[in-house]
């Protein structure tokens, strides 16, 4: 039986992303969020300074540095464990020599040619490759499949061979299929249901879906806090998938729903 799921806690340190934008995006007031998700029981805090919404512009290289290093700064204080959300060789390498201990990309290596070695030169560091065909303004351009589970997985698999060859190890790796990231609401559930053909990847599987459009157009919900049970049943049946971890907006609930789902099959 794998381990018991893991919950890494968003925290976005943005005006402007999708769930929660705004709301954190001053040292104080991250701190804070952090501290109440540590509170909570969280395993891991992700720290993103740019937001990866649909149609979202990137910031600068200093913004996200101004944005992200100071509260993995005091987050380190703190003794969390840190991940880094960025795309940006620069900024990754910054995160890791300010205490954080995972770096979750979302384009997978392909923003950025030099990630691969940041990585390869932090072996204690763990990285997340996630699925990714292009950035934000046109990503949903690209949500072409004929068969989405098969080319997300070969899509990864590549990702990871490249990874492999550039001399990052494999015990670094944890991959996760990108949800909402060049894919429809079809998508989505496909993939979700096909996790154990990209289980076969051998690799560690992180899910993010929380208060995604997909989940709001199942359950009726326009408003993203709104989406937050539906998030929460989710993450309770991923359980069984073997899942390595969620990434969510809140710690708690979806702490207990790994809980009382893990306690039903272990």
């Amino acid at each position: 039986m794998s381990a018991k799921p893991v919950v890494m806690g968003i925290l976005n340190v943005t005006p402007d992303s999708f769930a929660d934008g705004g709301r954190h995006n001053t040292l104080t007031a991250a701190i804070s969020r952090a501290q109440s998700m540590i509170e909570e029981g969280v395993d891991i805090i992700d720290v993103g300074g740019e937001s990866t919404r649909p149609g979202a512009e990137r910031v600068s290289l200093d913004e996200e540095l101004t944005r992200t290093i100071p509260v993995i700064k005091e987050l380190a204080k703190l003794g969390a464990t840190i991940s880094i959300d960025t795309m940006r060789s620069e900024v990754a390498r910054a995160a890791i020599e300010s205490g954080a201990s995972y770096v979750n990309d979302v384009s997978g290596g392909l923003a950025d040619n030099k990630m691969a070695a940041v990585i390869a030169g932090s072996p204690s560091t763990q990285y997340v490759v996630m699925h990714w065909r292009g950035h934000s303004t046109h990503m949903n351009e690209l949500a072409n499949y004929a068969d989405v589970v098969t080319e997300v997985k070969n899509e990864i698999d590549e990702r990871v061979s490249a990874l492999l060859d550039a001399g990052v190890a494999g015990e670094q790796l944890i991959v996760d299929p990108g949800l909402g990231f060049a894919k429809n609401t079809e998508h989505n559930w496909a993939i979700l249901r096909g996790l154990d053909r990209l289980s076969l990847l051998g690799y560690p599987i992180l899910i993010g879906a929380s208060r995604k459009r997909f989940l709001g157009e199942l359950v009726g919900a326009t408003n993203t806090d709104d989406r937050e049970n539906a998030s929460i049943a989710l993450t309770a049946v991923l359980v069984r998938s073997g899942i390595w971890g969620v990434r969510t907006h809140s710690v708690r609930p979806h702490r207990e729903a790994i809980d009382v789902a893990w306690e039903m099959i272990k």
